[in-house]
């Protein structure tokens, strides 16, 4: 397995010791998620590589970047990564699960973010670490909307990353936790493809819904303008 790094333009991700590696999905939430507000402390369940938490860290002043892994191989990768980072004084990792964590943490967040286990087809691997990366009974859906739900701040954010098909049941979890749906990004692989992605926000405080779409391609690796404008900051070929 391949041990070169990947290589943003400020930081640089280890993955070899990852089931899951970097990819499209976390770039584009850890790009998109909104930073408006300054957050002074930021949460990443499930973060695998750290990349969520490299890219906030990247992008904002937020003193306190904490990240969640419950797979022991991951939360090491992540580690590593974070203290190789310029900004390990702010990086934490967590090797624990989301509902032991959400009991005993007392502090609130004000941005959590997440990209987490969504495939929930019924298969599985030879790999146990991958199938934890990958499959959504790993961190069921109302598991962590309930967890978020007690981990974040009065006027804080909640930034996510699920397939389309999932959206309304998302965003019906959320609800049910007085969660609303601030901002929306829907995803395609390009022009005539089927959306494949969405890109969700929420907070305590109800909003129109800012709800937009993204093309990532016009072509096999010729991407459209709005893609590289989103992702210019962390690519080195953008």
């Amino acid at each position: 397995m391949s041990k070169t790094p990947f290589k943003f333009k400020e930081f640089s991700v280890n993955q070899e010791r990852c089931a899951m590696k970097i990819g499209t999905d976390g770039v584009l939430l850890g790009a998109w998620t909104t930073i408006d507000n300054h957050p002074f402390s930021v949460l990443d369940i499930g973060a695998g590589t750290g990349i969520l938490s490299l890219m906030i860290a990247q992008r904002s002043h937020a003193e306190l970047i904490d990240a969640l892994e419950i797979d022991e191989l991951a939360y090491e990768q992540c580690v590593d990564n974070f203290e190789a980072s310029p900004w390990g004084d702010r990086l934490f990792c967590y090797h624990a699960d989301l509902a032991e964590f959400t009991e005993e943490i007392e502090d609130k967040y004000d941005l959590i973010i997440s990209n987490p286990p969504f495939y929930s087809e019924n298969f599985k691997t030879e790999s146990i670490q991958r199938d934890l990366a990958r499959f959504s009974d790993a961190m069921p859906f109302d598991h962590l909307v309930d967890s978020v739900s007690k981990l974040l701040s009065k006027n804080g954010t909640f930034s996510v990353i699920i397939p389309f098909k999932e959206e309304d049941e998302f965003i019906a979890l959320a609800s049910k936790v007085n969660l609303c749906i601030n901002k929306r990004l829907r995803v395609r692989g390009n022009a005539q493809s089927p959306i494949k992605r969405s890109l969700l926000e929420f907070s305590f405080n109800p909003s129109d819904m800012d709800s937009e779409e993204l093309t990532i391609e016009t072509a096999r690796h010729e991407y459209t303008e709005d893609y590289i404008n989103l992702t210019k900051d962390f690519y080195l070929k953008m």
